[in-house]
């Protein structure tokens, strides 16, 4: 699917950003999460928490504290494709539960697409955790990112809204929801990719093992190239 970049209507610094949070049993973390996103919507930023089924309290947790929460249906994609539905920003941000944006996000999204040369971007990735070979994962992603126009969830993607609509948002799949969402959007433009990092847990790799959790993923990436279902490599991801 090839095309053109859709005008951002706003242009500038006058973006309005609508952050998308897809969330699933997250009230442990939930509370650091709502205080770190607390600035950003107070400066006017649209914040919607996409709720898969949570059986924690979390949805009860975000609604107290102001923030918006959809019940939507479970499954990564299907959560961020109902929130962006009802999203009123010029841009969506996807973000992870356990990610933490930079100061200045509205800023540095708005200088990477002010331009009309990028449609859709991404940050730079650090990973939080003991091991040091986390960092050298981080650098490693952001490295790959570059080089290939394709980004992960971590590194918070964000888009233009207009865009996101035009190629119908993320595909409807179980896992590697970010890559097949990168692939058409490179249709249009390569990603901006802004140097700032978001800062991610390493709470995956820590809980299952670096090296078990690198290969895991080196893995499931090679056979989803190759062809195989994203349902079958949900599985082994599981």
């Amino acid at each position: 699917m090839a095309g053109t970049l859709p005008h951002l209507a706003t242009g500038g610094l006058s973006l309005r950003l609508s952050i998308i949070v897809p969330m699933l049993d997250e009230a442990v973390q939930l509370p650091e999460l709502l205080a770190h996103l607390r600035p950003l919507q107070r400066a006017g930023c649209e914040i919607i928490f996409a709720d898969g089924g949570s059986t924690d309290g979390s949805p009860v947790l975000a609604e107290m504290t102001g923030f918006t929460v959809l019940n939507t249906p479970r499954g990564r994609a299907r959560q961020m494709n109902a929130a962006a539905a009802g999203a009123t920003g010029d841009v969506l941000l996807f973000l992870h539960a356990d990610t933490r944006l930079p100061q200045g996000v509205c800023q540095h999204i708005a200088h990477a697409l002010t331009h009309g040369t990028h449609g859709w971007g991404r940050f730079d990735v650090c990973i939080t955790g003991r091991p040091v070979m986390l960092r050298v994962i981080g650098r490693m992603m952001n490295w790959r990112s570059r080089l290939s126009g394709i980004a992960t969830g971590d590194q918070a993607i964000f888009v233009q809204r207009a865009l996101f609509e035009h190629i119908q948002g993320y595909p409807d799949q179980p896992l590697m929801e970010d890559v097949a969402l990168c692939k058409r959007l490179l249709s249009f433009s390569r990603p901006a990719c802004i140097a700032q990092c978001v800062l991610t847990s390493g709470r995956r790799w820590e809980a299952q093992g670096v090296w078990r959790t690198i290969f895991l993923m080196w893995r499931l990436r090679w056979a989803y190239w190759r062809g195989v279902s994203a349902s079958e490599l949900a599985k082994a991801y599981r």
